[in-house]
This record gives structure tokens, C-alpha cells and sequence, in this order.
């Protein structure tokens, strides 16, 4: 699944190919890719002759500021990547892809597909006068985003020390914190030298400092270099990450680690794969 990373390389990229564009019109190839409104049609009117004029990033999840043609709001696009979306800005004679659910059309030919393998994406049309919190539901429930003021030494200090959970459980809710995922959990443990099975309880005022500092380096690393891709992502353009050449520990199971040598190690963690090194974690 697109983490932080991925998605942030995707809203710059759209931030720097779509914005003025108008929405000529659409189709939508998949119907469940809508998850609101439900009706095809609705969406499709209320989407068209409508200008992009900004995208923003909350957690894992897109919105796309939409303006009529009188200057007035327009509402939102929002969408969800979900685990294996790909938001790709091309020319409209390009050969659709197999997997495409949804276009639209924009001018000068060209336009925004959203193609996904497993079909778990999603997309919504947010009204003008709605929050988008009460059309994307998922939205209320994301913790702080990591490069904010509020994601402190004293948010995780609170929010960690009557947990029951492992430290890698526990970074993968998005109540805790938005956009981390299994990548960029594993990374930043490395980073921070904790062992992803210790309790997050357990952790100290110092681990948790340098905890903190990780995740928001391991991320600003991964943006720079344009996400991750193993599988799915691409960007915009239809362009590979590259993070995964420089990974500390995720994907490198039986691989040397970076510092010390030792034969990175691969656990299994409430259903979810944990990469880690036996030596330089503790």
C-alpha cells in the first residue's frame, strides 16, 4: 500500500501538472471505485467544468480543491490509493491501461487516470459546503501527520505509555499517527535502534526522542527520493521510487545489514511482516 512518502510524491506531482486544468468530463469503468456519491452520473456532473486549483495531503488520503467557473468553491476530489492505485497524468490517445477504473478528461488532451489492480481505491466528490471529514469518514480518525507541531516528544510520550501493543503495531495505526505503513515502521525502527517486538509501553524518554526524529527522517528521505516501489506505485508520470534501493532493513530479509554485517531477520507481527537487524536493534 502508497504510505506518506508515496502519496506526497503524488500530490507534487499533480500540484505541478494540474493545476488550472478544467475538467472537461469523465468515465467511470468501475463503478465501486466511487465511493461518493454512489451514482455514477451524479459524480461525472458534478466533477465536469470545474478547475483543479490545488491538491493537499492528510495521512494517506488526497483532496483535490475544486473551483467553478465563476471563481466560486467547487468542493473536493478525494481519493485513496488504497493498496494498489496509481493516479497517472496522460495524454487522452495514450492505450488505456487494463486495470483503469476511472478517467477524466481534461483540456488540452490530456487527462487523470486512476488505474488499480485490486480494486480497493476509492474516490469521492465532496460538496461545496460539506467538511470533507463528513464525506471521507476515514479522515476523523488519523492521528497527527509526523512533520507537525503536534506529533511531540509529549504526544507520543501520552499516547504510548498505557499501551499493550508492540512498538511496530502500535506506529501502524492511523489514529496514532497518519501515513506511516509497513515500509517506513520497519525504516525508522532501524533507525532508532528498537527492536520491533518491545513494548511501546516499555520505551524510555530518550527512545522515544530518537523514535520521534526517525520517522520524520526516514520520511523526508523517502519523499526525496520519490517513495517506494516493489509492486504497484508510480507516480504521476508513471515514474518508479526509489527508496527501495537504499532501505536499512524492509525487503532485505537474509540481506547483510548496512552498519553491522548481520543477516537482517523477518518476523511475522499481528498479521504483518517486520524486517529488523538482531544487532543494531534492541
Amino acid at each position: 500500500m502508497p504510505e506518506l512518502p508515496e502519496v506526497e510524491t503524488v500530490r507534487q506531482g499533480l500540484n505541478r501538472l494540474t493545476l488550472g486544468t478544467t475538467i472537461q468530463g469523465g468515465e467511470v469503468l468501475l463503478n465501486r471505485t466511487l465511493a461518493y456519491p454512489l451514482s455514477v452520473t451524479e459524480f461525472l456532473t458534478q466533477i465536469t467544468n470545474v478547475t483543479v486549483s490545488g491538491w493537499e495531503r492528510r495521512g494517506k488520503y488526497l483532496l483535490g480543491r475544486l473551483r467553478k467557473k465563476s471563481g466560486k468553491n467547487g468542493g473536493f476530489l478525494g481519493v485513496h490509493l488504497r493498496m494498489t492505485g496509481q493516479l497517472l497524468w496522460l495524454n487522452r490517445l495514450e492505450p488505456l491501461q487494463t486495470h483503469t477504473r476511472l478517467r477524466l478528461f481534461c483540456d488540452k488532451a490530456q487527462e487523470l487516470r486512476f488505474v488499480d489492480v485490486r480494486t480497493f481505491g476509492r474516490l469521492w466528490w465532496v460538496p461545496q459546503n460539506q467538511n470533507p471529514e463528513i464525506i471521507i469518514t476515514g479522515l476523523k480518525k488519523l492521528g497527527p501527520e509526523p512533520f507537525s507541531e503536534e506529533f511531540s516528544l509529549g504526544y507520543l510520550t501520552e499516547r504510548l505509555r498505557t499501551s499493550q501493543r508492540n512498538i511496530k503495531s502500535l506506529l501502524l495505526d492511523q489514529g496514532i499517527v497518519a501515513g506511516l505503513g509497513n515500509i517506513y515502521t520497519d525504516e525508522a525502527l532501524f533507525k532508532s535502534g528498537i527492536r520491533p517486538t518491545v513494548m511501546a509501553k516499555n520505551l524510555n524518554c530518550k527512545q522515544l526522542q530518537r523514535l520521534r526524529i526517525s520517522i520524520i527522517e526516514v520520511l523526508k528521505e523517502a519523499i526525496d527520493k520519490g517513495g517506494t516501489t516493489f509492486s504497484d506505485f508510480r507516480g504521476v508520470t508513471g515514474i518508479n521510487g526509489n527508496y527501495g534501493k537504499i532501505a536499512w532493513v524492509y525487503g532485505r530479509t537474509g540481506e547483510s545489514c548496512r552498519v553491522c554485517g548481520t543477516a537482517i531477520e523477518r518476523l511475522k507481527l499481528g498479521g504483518r511482516s517486520a524486517h529488523f537487524c538482531p544487532q543494531c536493534q534492541r
